[in-house]
């Protein structure tokens, strides 16, 4: 038997396993529903919080510029996306990109980090949608029976989406399509709105003087500031690079569109059109919405503070907004956040469900996972997903998450830019719908450029990270290694595939 470490799966065999009618997806997608897709799980409550709390905390004034470094990394990695999503259309994104070039075990490393990624982000973006429900209805959206708190809003939100993603994909769409005009349309009034109360002052300085603080020291801080011997990565340039990498955050989900490949009418056109499209429309929003905040008020009125109660108070956009007496504004944004993380759970379910169908199918998960039902859907994968993510959203409490999640797809930005130089190597032969320019310098620029955010990570994060991956080093070799579909077939339990 060959080793685990280097066998692959051709890209023949990946294109021809979507022809199983057992597992065979819908094509039902065109570049439009993959671009709303993309802003859809994008744009979600990151643009009403984020941006707020890092200007405050972190960056002041130059959070404008910190989207901006997070965007030209995503830019790079968007490029290396789309070759791949139109060269490979088969559901699974990096992880089936990984299993072509790199082999079975790095697909089942990136495979397993996405599930960190998109199904814990999933739940955690729940929670964050109920307690938005909760400040519409007036009261917490969450009971305490016997002791157990029960987030009943976030268990509401998945059940429905889940259901939706099982009755099919371009339903899914068109209902993602509605909501995301709403937020969008929130994002456009928060920033023409807030235009008229700018202050060219508040600018100044751009980049606020280091400080020392909560945010940025020992294990809270980044590595590169403890390699490099700061005291922290607060303000300054180290808060700046260190903003980046949070900001980074709100752009996590456009990835996402390259899981659903094979449920595309013509990939090579619509995958690239799709992917760098939806990053085009997120960056100006982001950079106007920061820029508007940041000239609104002093980033200092930004920053985390202490209410009458001792609890700790962040900032939104309607920080700002209630410092020039416009209340209504809160209203406004809590629908906006409601709308945006509506449509960013139900996108990061979708991303994986088709994670772990692609997964099952190469029997790295139990294969009966990958049976679709009659709507061309997985059923059985989509309704296993809905399940887990609502008990985590339903029972745990979620917190200090967002750094996981940036630094699990930037490991996976990573292997896909190598991914396709590899690819370019090995299988020149190949038709390519799309063609990342400046092959290696552009998939080179974007691994170091994605190194760079990792390391301006905290260094709990990377302790985090590296006990998950540890994990799944567990689940591979107890059961992956010896039920997936290319040990079977070297073992002669499977009748050797026919590319």
């Amino acid at each position: 038997m060959s080793n685990p470490l280097l066998r692959t799966k051709s890209i023949e065999q990946s294109i021809a396993d979507t022809d199983d009618p057992d597992t065979k997806l819908r094509k039902d997608l065109s570049a439009w529903d993959l671009t709303v897709f993309g802003v859809a799980v994008v744009i979600g409550a990151g643009i009403f919080t984020l941006t707020a709390r890092t200007a405050g905390n972190v960056a002041g004034p130059a959070v404008s510029i910190a989207f901006i470094l997070a965007a030209v990394t995503c830019g790079l990695a968007a490029l290396c996306y789309a070759e791949f999503a139109s060269t490979v259309p088969v559901a699974g994104s990096a992880y089936t990109f990984s299993y072509a070039t790199f082999g079975e075990f790095v697909a089942w490393i990136i495979g397993w980090d996405l599930i960190l990624e998109l199904a814990l982000a999933a739940s955690v973006v729940a929670k964050g949608w109920s307690l938005y429900l909760g400040e519409i209805i007036g009261r917490s959206a969450a009971v305490t029976v016997g002791g157990i708190r029960f987030d009943w809003g976030a268990v509401l939100l998945i059940v429905v989406l889940t259901t939706l993603l099982a009755l099919g994909t371009k339903l899914s769409s068109r209902v993602s399509l509605v909501i995301t005009a709403i937020k969008v349309g929130v994002v456009l009034l928060v920033i023409i709105v807030g235009a008229f109360y700018i202050s060219p002052k508040n600018y100044d300085p751009f980049i606020p003087p280091a400080t020392s603080g909560d945010h940025g020291e020992g294990i809270h801080q980044t590595v590169f500031s403890w390699v490099t011997g700061a005291t922290g990565s607060n303000f300054g340039w180290y808060g700046l690079l260190a903003a980046a990498s949070l900001v980074f955050f709100a752009f996590i989900g456009f990835d996402v569109i390259a899981t659903t490949a094979e449920e595309t009418r013509n990939p090579a056109r619509d995958m690239p059109r799709g992917i760098l499209g939806s990053l085009a429309i997120v960056t100006v929003l982001y950079v106007g919405v920061s820029i508007v905040l940041s000239g609104m008020v002093p980033h200092t009125k930004l920053a985390d503070r202490t209410g009458p109660d001792g609890k700790k108070i962040e900032s939104t956009l309607s920080t700002a907004f209630e410092a020039h007496g416009v209340t209504w504004a809160e209203w406004v944004i809590n629908i906006g956040a409601l709308a945006g993380l509506t449509t960013v759970v139900m996108v990061l379910l979708l991303g994986q469900i088709r994670i772990g169908f692609a997964m099952s199918r190469d029997g790295l998960f139990p294969q009966a996972l990958a049976k679709t039902g009659s709507r061309g859907t997985p059923v059985r994968m989509t309704i296993i997903v809905g399940v887990v993510a609502a008990l985590l959203a339903a029972f745990f409490d979620m917190f200090a998450l967002e750094q996981m999640v940036n630094i699990g797809t930037l490991f996976a930005f990573v292997l896909v830019c190598i991914g396709v130089i590899i690819l370019r190597r090995t299988r020149p032969d190949l038709p390519r719908g799309f063609r990342v320019p400046f092959v290696p310098a552009v998939p080179i620029a974007a691994v170091v450029a994605c190194l760079w955010l990792m390391i301006n990570l905290s260094i709990e994060t990377w302790v985090r990270f590296l006990v998950w991956m540890a994990v799944g080093l567990a689940v591979y070799f107890l059961y992956g290694r010896r039920n997936s579909v290319l040990a079977r077939r070297e073992r002669g339990e499977l009748p050797a595939a026919h590319e």
